[in-house]
């Protein structure tokens, strides 16, 4: 939800948001260039189909981290005439091409895996026992990924980078990817070698979840959405406190990265004049942008004698 996002962020100096959120995508793409080449390497040496899956997983995360730290940095643009909003969309955009990659990962691995399983049940696949060390590569990978989520959780609510907390979502899915990889690791190694493909079309099932859920929310932030309950509440109590507001018409939002712009139209009486309206639509301004931090600007429009009256 939008208000989520931005309520519980700090109020940092454009500087710091800056800097902590490229830090967190640069520690992001360090973490995952190291563990896509251990887990690639190690799941094709040890024959373990998960393992390989969840380096694949890995090395595409490594493809579009990189994609992804090109619009941190564009976003951090100031604003200019083309752009008086500054450029801050480029993190709904970069949360964008995050949940792609994820999806697109998940469908490859996902034919993978069950490929593998098919070979294994229909006696095809090849002999070669499951190496111990894949568990423990995978367990580091639970723990490293544990590590990542509480961290970039903490910087994507601190700044409301909607790309940061993309990157935090899919640190959290790959926790329970490893999981599942040392599920179907475990099983492999007690002689249940086809668990280890199940595993790992269960970890493309997880991944393309995380896809979705990161598509939904970035796609919405580039969309004029309404606002969620609570905050919908907000400004329509705040809005009505108003004196010369009769009623709402409607209320509309759009993200610019840390804030949010409000489109309001209100309802007032239709015997007052155009001034006197002006100045009721200015009390609302104020009022919306005293109360509530994160409001960049509110567009405030007017209407008389109204059909209808919602507040």
């Amino acid at each position: 939800m939008i208000e989520e996002a931005l309520e519980k962020a700090e109020n940092l100096a454009p500087e710091q948001r800056n800097r902590q959120s490229n830090q967190a995508v640069l520690l992001t793409l360090i973490i995952n260039v190291i563990l896509a080449v251990a887990k690639t390497a190690i799941g094709i040496v040890g024959h373990s189909a998960a393992l390989l899956a969840d380096g694949i997983n890995s090395t595409s995360d490594v493809v579009y981290n990189v994609v992804v730290s090109f619009f941190v940095r564009a976003a951090h643009k100031p604003a200019d005439e083309e752009h008086p909003y500054g450029h801050s969309q480029f993190e709904s955009v970069g949360a964008l091409v995050v949940g792609a990659f994820v999806i697109t990962t998940a469908i490859t691995i996902f034919w993978d895996s069950v490929n593998s399983l098919f070979d294994f049940l229909s006696g095809q696949a090849t002999d070669g026992n499951t190496a111990q060390i894949t568990l423990w590569i995978a367990i580091a990978t639970v723990i490293v990924k544990i590590f990542m989520t509480i961290y970039t959780h903490r910087i994507g609510k601190r700044t409301a980078n909607a790309t940061i907390i993309a990157l935090a979502q899919d640190h959290r899915n790959d926790i329970f990817s490893a999981l599942a990889v040392v599920i179907g690791v475990t099983f492999s190694l007690l002689g249940y070698r086809w668990v280890d493909p199940l595993a790992g079309a269960l970890v493309a099932v997880m991944i393309f979840k995380t896809g979705y859920d990161i598509l939904r929310d970035s796609t919405d932030d580039l969309m004029d959405t309404l606002p969620g309950k609570v905050l919908t509440k907000q400004i329509s109590d705040l809005t009505l406190k108003v004196p010369g507001v009769i009623g709402i018409d409607s209320i509309k939002a759009h993200r610019f990265g840390r804030y949010l712009v409000i489109n309001i139209a209100i309802f007032v009486d239709g015997g007052i004049s155009v001034d006197a309206g002006d100045a009721i639509a200015d009390k609302v301004e104020d009022i919306l942008h005293e109360k509530i931090d994160f409001v960049q600007d509110v567009h405030v429009h007017f209407h008389s004698k109204p059909h209808r009256i919602r507040g």
